[in-house]
């Protein structure tokens, strides 16, 4: 009896201990057609399942597709996301403003984690407000510990880094605001492989 108590605990110990490994490869990504070519970022629900929701909802709407990076600072991040002022083409586009909208949805409470911001990290955008992220996210293109646990973190980029390194750099000295800007010509959302 004991001896099959043992069995059924190991099998259950060797189950629980796979969960997260199998969740972590299963899930969606979101994919960027840039001009470079695809930027492909693993979406992390188990961090941030309402943000996660959020950027899938509006990728399937085409909300992301012709989004201008409107801030991209070099050695650091390239910001987009602005689907209200940032989406070249629609009647609300404004270069000027772009950085300063969202979507018609609420803005989300925030899902801090202790997953650190390195080179690939996508976090989400917001004001001074904690809970006040949206539409706008950021790819990291360094690592940048001074964002820990007061970002919300929602992804990283799996392939394409090349890619996201070759996005138009604003000036430093103009808190990364770029003139003529690159955009999201086309966002996905798959499932993993």
């Amino acid at each position: 009896m004991v001896r099959k108590l043992l069995g059924i605990m190991a099998v259950l110990f060797a189950l629980f201990s796979l969960a997260p490994v199998a969740f972590a490869a299963g899930g969606e990504n979101l994919v960027l057609t840039l001009k470079d070519g695809d930027v492909t970022i693993r979406l992390r629900p188990d961090l941030a399942p309402k943000h996660v929701a959020q950027i899938e909802k509006l990728t399937k709407e085409g909300a992301y597709d012709n989004v201008v990076f409107h801030r991209v600072i070099p050695g650091f991040m390239a910001q987009t996301g602005d689907v209200k002022f940032g989406k070249k083409g629609s009647s609300e586009f404004n270069i000027r403003r772009a950085g300063m909208g969202g979507s018609q949805y609420p803005d989300l409470a925030a899902e801090f984690s202790k997953v650190p911001f390195k080179r690939g990290t996508v976090g989400m955008a917001r004001s001074q407000d904690p809970n006040s992220a949206n539409s706008q996210f950021f790819i990291c293109f360094d690592d940048a510990s001074f964002l820990n646990g007061q970002y919300t973190v929602v992804g990283e980029v799996v392939k394409g880094m090349d890619v996201v390194d070759k996005i138009k750099k604003g000036r430093a000295d103009n808190n990364g605001s770029v003139a003529d800007p690159d955009v999201i010509i086309k966002a996905r959302i798959e499932a993993t492989k």
